[in-house]
């Protein structure tokens, strides 16, 4: 993992994120200085790897990512505990960078951060990283599951959920592949992160205004943006989140303009 990695950020300021998702910025990967003060990158899917491997090296920093549906099956891989990657119990080599982490399913702590990750969109065809609803809510509850047991364990809760396709409801589409998932909305509660980060929909250069889901703020982050995360307290229920925005366009909250980027593959998000 690439070398900034060992200590959380400014205590008053929390960790600098650079959140990305859905669409590559050849600006920014030609010259990554506008984000040099991240600390951490947050990927939501949809998003070559060999550009987050980029990122992550140019700025070196950790990656932690999750699947898109425009994303190769990153399912079935888990670590030994010699460092061997294995897949069906077999060495394997991962389709993602050396050095970051998937946190599809799973509860990473990284750069101060604790980060809970669920990818995938709804299904619409044969592709990988698809789950009707009721599949995504079982894979919810695993989520949840360990979550709890980390909680448990040293009381601290989730200060980021990363999902690819958003909560239903909650700045998705009406078109079959961009609905969001109505498991989204019970897992969010059941966790209680500061900010919900999705992709998945793309404004095309539109504002795009975070939403409240209960005590959780939504982001969606396709392109890219800087965001400051405090850690949260050891009790997470009830806790504010916890988040500002650095303005990367001299407005927060603004996309950058869909000139400076391509579509990661694909005409479903």
């Amino acid at each position: 993992m690439p070398g900034r990695s060992a200590a959380a950020g400014d205590p008053a300021r929390g960790v600098r994120v650079l959140a990305v998702s859905d669409e590559v910025d050849e600006a920014l990967a030609a010259d990554p200085g506008a984000a040099r003060t991240a600390e951490l990158i947050l990927a939501c899917g949809d998003l070559p790897f060999d550009y987050l491997s980029t990122l992550m090296n140019a700025l070196d920093i950790p990656l932690v990512f999750i699947p898109g549906n425009h994303d190769p099956d990153v399912s079935g891989f888990r670590s030994a505990r010699n460092g061997l990657t294995l897949r069906a119990g077999l060495p394997a080599r991962p389709p993602w960078p050396d050095g970051a982490v998937s946190a599809d399913g799973r509860v990473v702590d990284v750069a101060g951060l604790r980060v809970a990750g669920l990818g995938g969109c709804r299904r619409y065809s044969a592709g990988p990283n698809q789950y009707t609803d009721r599949q995504q809510a079982r894979r919810a509850l695993r989520l949840r599951a360990a979550a709890r047991w980390r909680r448990l364990r040293d009381g601290r809760g989730v200060d980021v959920l990363l999902t690819h396709a958003p909560p239903r409801g909650v700045g998705d589409g009406e078109d079959p592949p961009h609905r969001g998932f109505t498991a989204l909305h019970g897992l969010t509660g059941a966790l209680a992160p500061a900010l919900l980060l999705h992709g998945h929909v793309h404004p095309y250069g539109a504002r795009v205004r975070p939403v409240l889901l209960g005590g959780t703020t939504v982001r969606n982050v396709t392109g890219w943006h800087l965001i400051d995360i405090r850690p949260g307290p050891r009790e997470p229920k009830g806790r504010p989140a916890a988040w500002t925005e650095e303005p990367v366009c001299g407005d927060e909250g603004r996309q950058r303009a869909p000139a400076a980027r391509r579509r990661a593959g694909g005409s479903s998000g």
